[in-house]
């Protein structure tokens, strides 16, 4: 069932890339069974799944904050008066170190004016455009929501 259902993603992948000729197709059903079978050498199926609620209150968050995050910056760039304070933040994180805390690192450098540069055991270090704005609250709550929806349930099917 796991490998029909990375299968099946990756031959949608093939057509979103516009490839719909026949032959094509064929090509794109071949190449998507050898990468899902490479995918499952390389990730193996785990037991668990995400949960798909938190993660759309996750990704709801990221989508408001960056756009809020975004419009700050513009603000800031074309506004020279308004006060800047870069520098940098450390935020406890409950993220294990590993994948985990990759992936919050990934997510959490793409929102603007903020940037994961480092981490220690139980932090990251963050370089702020502005260290009187509230950047740790943001990201733990932003590595709650994170964690909630990566905290897995029972897979179905």
């Amino acid at each position: 069932m796991i490998v029909a259902g990375r299968w099946a993603g990756l031959c949608v992948l093939w057509l979103v890339l516009g490839r719909l000729a026949p032959a094509d197709l064929l090509a794109g059903a071949v190449a998507s069974a050898l990468a899902a079978a490479a995918s499952l050498a390389l990730l193996p199926p785990a037991a668990w799944a995400p949960r798909f609620v938190p993660l759309a209150r996750f990704a709801g968050r990221f989508v408001a904050r960056s756009a809020a995050a975004g419009l700050d910056v513009a603000r800031r760039a074309f506004d020279p008066r308004l006060p800047l304070a870069p520098g940098f933040v450390t935020v406890a994180v409950r993220c294990p170190a590993g994948l985990s805390r990759r992936a919050f690192r990934a997510v959490a450098s793409l929102q603007p004016g903020t940037l994961p540069v480092g981490e220690t055991a139980d932090a990251l270090v963050v370089r702020c455009l502005d260290t009187a704005v509230p950047v740790a609250v943001a990201l733990r709550r932003d590595e709650a929501l994170f964690l909630a929806a990566l905290r897995q349930g029972p897979r179905h099917g």
